[in-house]
């Protein structure tokens, strides 16, 4: 397992997903920034460049939240350190509320 420091964005403390500013691999430990935290994350799966990544589990059905906004609602249970894309996210984005419904 490698070490790396700086891999990772997160805007606000109430972000529950970091955005990858380097690749990751499984089994990565990585250290993100969280306010004045530090957080140890072990990357569950890759994560490309700029996608995203659980820094703690997340329910079924939970808001999903990303640079302090909610982006979209999980559509399973997500582990921390899981990748979070389009297999396990529904988008709120672009959406009218009778789409939501």
């Amino acid at each position: 397992m490698k070490t790396r420091q700086s891999v990772a964005i997160v805007i606000s403390e109430a972000d529950n997903v970091a955005t990858a500013i380097r690749e990751l691999s499984a089994g990565d430990q990585v250290t993100v920034r969280i306010g004045e935290e530090k957080r140890e994350v072990e990357v569950k799966g890759d994560v490309r460049f700029l996608h995203k990544f659980a820094l703690r589990d997340i329910g079924k059905g939970q808001s999903i939240t990303k640079y302090g906004q909610i982006i979209g609602e999980a559509t399973r249970h997500i582990q921390k350190g899981e990748h979070v894309h389009i297999h396990n996210l529904r988008s709120l984005r672009g959406r009218t509320s009778s789409q939501l419904e």
